[in-house]
């Protein structure tokens, strides 16, 4: 079958270079010539949290008793968030409410591509109720009325609003397009979602990809990645056309060490030929067992050139960040090995398990808060976070209400999928490919950084290719190319302070620890 020879080429392709990796000479430079003073860029990947949904009250939380306090610095900037009239008079059909720690495991809301469209309504940002909620799940998920208008406060996201308090935020930052996680994460690493073949089963009746003429598409839904052991029979297979590039590429042609890290994906067996198991289990906060390892939310698997289908662990952990059997794709333990051993690449993308992602159904803010202070505090610990920054960002919204209609800096106007104007984005230029609507939906997107400003907020521009073009200016790897949004993308040099302020050791060692259960403070070093 077509998945079955590509997915030979494709390890067949690693092991060669895994071989040829092996030489001294081989072995990339951990950080080569930087633009700016970071060495090391983790980018914390999460799941489905539209910016409202987080952040609309910030800084102001309610406070209640037996919840985690929060309470704003002095001379806090206020966000773009709800105001009195959003709150309690939203054209909506329902208003906005909060929601407490007690309510952290909740339905999925409705995030397709055309879906999410319909409900912004031409920019009215007034359909939320009729086209994206979803308000009723079992237990123990909480079920409530118009649930996609809820959103958590500094009692429950507690450890973002302490991050937003000593580092940087942005509340202009944006989905690339509409709809759900595979194109979000393609978008991360390319900018691109079209250049999709499908290929088991051959014709996807599934909605993954909107289909060419030439049969070559654009993602708009969650296909498993065609280069991977584990993707499952419950979705169709996608693969990249080879032409297509990610930032992975870009990084292999300058030497520069990276890897994806994923929770779950180093095997838990493998079958009688050899296929990986991705079987690993953990329990969230309402004991439900939950699969670590998500195919679809593992970008590079899409792409022969950076994938691992059999999920071939490093041949050493000297190796992390280099090309070997392993390609860069990683189970999360890797990481801290690498971490561990000194040897933590230039570029890292880390991706929770799926209990810790965010995700609402099996998922949530208080398994994920867990997630992203332990990874946190352990990275404040290394003896590289002088040169280091943490981006956390979200790779779409869920459906969750927010009230900013984005700028549409791409049109399409595929009338079986765009919904935006009526059954359009727009019109798509000569050339441009359809089903590429965006930006899409405002999403949360913070850095922690040493070198991030101080209880900032940025206004400027940005979406989730900003952080792809972040990379490539920072190490020098010039664009994608194909129509790449990184073309179009918002600088994040708007977060940062790279001029004389930090120029003394001691503010380049700027800490925050944080209990990784309250979200609350346990000390700083932020002077």
């Amino acid at each position: 079958m077509f998945k079955q020879s590509l997915v030979a080429a494709g390890v067949a392709l690693g092991i060669a270079a895994g071989c040829s990796a092996l030489a001294p000479a081989a072995v990339a430079g951990t950080h080569r010539h930087t633009r700016t003073p970071i060495k090391h860029l983790v980018v914390i990947f999460q799941e489905n949290v539209s910016f409202d949904h987080y952040f609309a009250t910030y800084p102001n939380a309610l406070n209640p008793t037996g919840e985690p306090r929060f309470v704003a610095r002095k001379g806090t900037p206020q966000v773009n968030g709800l105001n009195e009239a959003l709150l309690h008079h939203n054209p909506n059909s329902a208003n906005p409410f909060r929601l407490g720690r007690a309510e952290a495991l909740t339905c999925d809301q409705d995030h397709h591509y055309g879906d999410e469209q319909a409900a912004f309504n031409g920019g009215l940002m007034d359909k939320f109720i009729e086209h994206t909620t979803r308000d009723t799940c079992a237990a123990p998920l909480v079920s409530r009325d118009n649930l996609v208008m809820g959103y958590y406060d500094g009692n429950t996201v507690t450890a973002l609003w302490n991050y937003a308090q000593h580092f940087a935020m942005s509340d202009n930052s944006y989905n690339t397009t509409f709809g759900p996680s595979t194109p979000g994460a393609l978008n991360l690493i390319s900018g691109q979602t079209w250049g999709a073949l499908s290929t088991e089963p051959a014709t996807d009746t599934y909605g993954a990809v909107s289909t060419d003429a030439n049969g070559v598409g654009t993602i708009i839904n969650d296909p498993d990645p065609t280069y991977d052991d584990c993707s499952t029979t419950k979705y169709p297979t996608v693969a990249m056309i080879d032409s297509n590039k990610n930032v992975g590429d870009l990084l292999n042609a300058r030497g520069i060490t990276w890897g994806w890290f994923e929770g779950g994906f180093r095997p838990s067996g493998r079958d009688a030929n050899g296929k990986a198991i991705c079987g690993a289990r953990s329990a969230n906060i309402g004991g439900v067992m939950v699969t670590d390892y998500i195919p679809h939310h593992e970008p590079f698997q899409y792409y022969k050139s950076t994938s691992n289908p059999h999920h071939l662990p490093p041949s050493s952990v000297a190796m992390i960040g280099n090309t070997d059997q392993a390609n860069h794709q990683y189970d999360l333990s890797d990481f801290w090995d690498a971490l561990a051993a000194g040897n933590l690449p230039a570029v890292s993308f880390l991706k929770a398990p799926a209990y810790q992602d965010g995700h609402a159904a099996y998922s949530d803010p208080l398994d994920e808060q867990t997630f992203v202070v332990n990874t946190i505090n352990r990275l404040q610990k290394s003896r590289d976070w002088n040169s280091t920054a943490v981006i956390i960002a979200y790779d779409d919204s869920d459906g969750w209400y927010d009230h900013v209609m984005p700028p549409i800096v791409q049109q399409s106007s595929d009338g079986a999928h765009d919904a935006l104007f009526d059954g359009s984005c727009g019109v798509a230029g000569d050339g441009e490919h359809q089903d590429r609507c965006g930006y899409g939906p405002r999403l949360p997107l913070l850095v922690v950084s040493p070198w991030a400003k101080r209880n900032y907020v940025d206004h400027s521009v940005t979406d989730q290719s900003s952080i792809l073009r972040f990379v490539e200016d920072n190490w020098n790897l010039g664009r994608i190319g194909t129509d790449s949004f990184d073309r179009l993308a918002g600088s994040l040099d708007g977060m940062f302070d790279f001029g004389g302020n930090h120029g003394d050791r001691e503010g380049h060692s700027r800490r925050l620890f944080l209990d990784p259960a309250s979200g609350q403070v346990r000390r700083s070093r932020d002077d």
